[in-house]
């Protein structure tokens, strides 16, 4: 599988199981981020560089439970402008607080970053690497929520990418957790669908009024819109 180059990195992925897609780039180019960003389930690194591309000043923690995907993904940073600011543990999120360079470093995250398994029903990929990046057992929700509860700042935001199906669930399990709804981004693939997928972002405190909107990726003629090209353009080469 080829590797796939960004204007400020590339990213190989021919040892991960999930492989770089549209979800993974709308999420970095979307996510709110911070001084401190933690990117849950990072494969093959492309969040966590593409947040460490857009804010300059954050460190970042990537972490995932697949080892060649993470023995990967700290290939790909070492090779990019960012290799001194993202840091990759293999590790479950569970676990993530015993890392000993965690325990040094210390702190809460400000953004929270994650593009989460999400088949909760349905038969798995034959592929045992690609049925756990993909299925929820491998992260189930309200694992992944305690998680995020435990490592966001009080002003703190986790953004996540989710399918329309699982919206409501996904929504409810943060509610669940103590953490509310903030921002809200419909995407469509086109006009006359409804939205194929969501980008959520999540908050400690309560929200008054939820910014919600609603956006298209390609317009009548098939080209990217002028929304995706706008926050995509830092990253895809023309």
């Amino acid at each position: 599988m080829a590797g796939f180059t960004f204007k400020q990195f590339e990213i190989q992925q021919d040892r991960c199981a999930m492989k770089v897609g549209t979800d993974g780039v709308l999420l970095g180019a979307w996510a709110e981020g911070g001084q401190r960003i933690l990117d849950i389930g990072s494969g093959t690194g492309l969040i966590s560089l593409m947040m460490a591309q857009r804010f300059p000043e954050a460190q970042v923690w990537g972490i995932d439970i697949d080892p060649d995907a993470c023995m990967q993904a700290r290939e790909n940073v070492a090779a990019s402008p960012f290799a001194d600011r993202v840091g990759i543990a293999c590790c479950a999120l569970q676990d993530f607080s015993k890392l000993e360079a965690v325990k040094a470093d210390g702190g809460l995250f400000d953004a929270i970053v994650s593009n989460p398994p999400f088949f909760v029903n349905g038969l798995k990929n034959p592929d045992s690497k690609r049925a756990m990046a993909r299925h929820s057992d491998s992260l189930p929700f309200p694992v992944l929520m305690k998680g995020v509860r435990r490592w966001l700042s009080d002003e703190g935001v986790f953004s996540a990418i989710v399918p329309a199906d699982v919206l409501e669930s996904f929504a409810s399990e943060a509610y669940c957790s103590g953490l509310s709804l903030v921002r809200q981004c419909g995407v469509k693939t086109v006009e006359r669908k409804q939205p194929k997928r969501y980008l959520v972002a999540f908050s400690k405190r309560r929200a008054g009024m939820i910014d919600k909107c609603t956006e298209i990726m390609t317009d009548s003629e098939g080209n990217r819109s002028e929304w995706y090209a706008k926050i995509t353009e830092e990253f895809y080469l023309e």
